[in-house]
């Protein structure tokens, strides 16, 4: 449901940018409306739908330009709070919106690819291949001091097995209560940080 949270993060947003905005009251009663509008739709594609990922599939469909109706409401949120921003901010703000939607449509791709049985398969078998290995090496694929171990002693090689055979959770913490990105950060190791960040829930 990253999707989901991407636009929550959208809404939130748009509504703190209207009491910044020098507007009388009627203009901030119509950008609640728009934004509240937008919202309307997703809740009601969620109550109206058997299908559980229905108001997932419309923020899909937002995010993918495939909504004629929801793509009018978030065009008037936009317009509503660019109309007064100042000049010098409005490159950002929309420099800020384009990189939120890059960003949805890229969790949206890998969602998809996620959800292919070939995609399935392949991490099956990567999983598999990943716990072997681990057990050559004499190492318990779920076993998470032995995972945080291999953080600490900044062995690349083995955390990014673990992160393969998805045996532990990678957010564990050490009995000094730190966890493996901390523990990896403190050590400088650049290659394990970004190894875990990218495989955390």
């Amino acid at each position: 449901m990253r999707s989901v949270r991407l636009l929550i993060s959208l809404l939130v947003l748009a509504l703190a940018a209207g009491p910044a905005r020098a507007v009388d009251e009627a203009d901030e009663w119509r950008m609640f409306g728009n934004v509240l509008a937008l919202v309307q739709h997703f809740v009601r594609l969620a109550a109206q739908s058997p299908d559980p990922q229905a108001m997932q599939k419309g923020i899909d469909a937002l995010f993918s330009g495939e909504n004629p109706e929801a793509n009018r409401v978030a065009g008037e949120i936009l317009d509503e709070m660019l109309r007064e921003m100042p000049a010098e901010h409005r490159g950002t703000f929309l420099s800020v919106a384009r990189d939120f939607m890059t960003i949805a449509r890229r969790e949206n791709a890998r969602a998809a690819e996620r959800a292919d049985p070939v995609f399935l398969e392949r991490e099956r078998e990567g999983a598999m291949q990943a716990r072997k290995d681990l057990h050559a090496m004499g190492l318990r694929y779920w076993d998470t001091a032995q995972f945080l171990d291999a953080v600490k002693r900044d062995d690349a090689l083995a955390v990014e097995l673990y992160v393969l055979a998805r045996g532990v959770n990678l957010s564990a913490r050490d009995a000094d209560g730190r966890s493996a990105v901390e523990i990896a950060r403190a050590a400088g190791n650049r290659k394990i940080v970004e190894l875990l960040a990218r495989n955390l829930p």
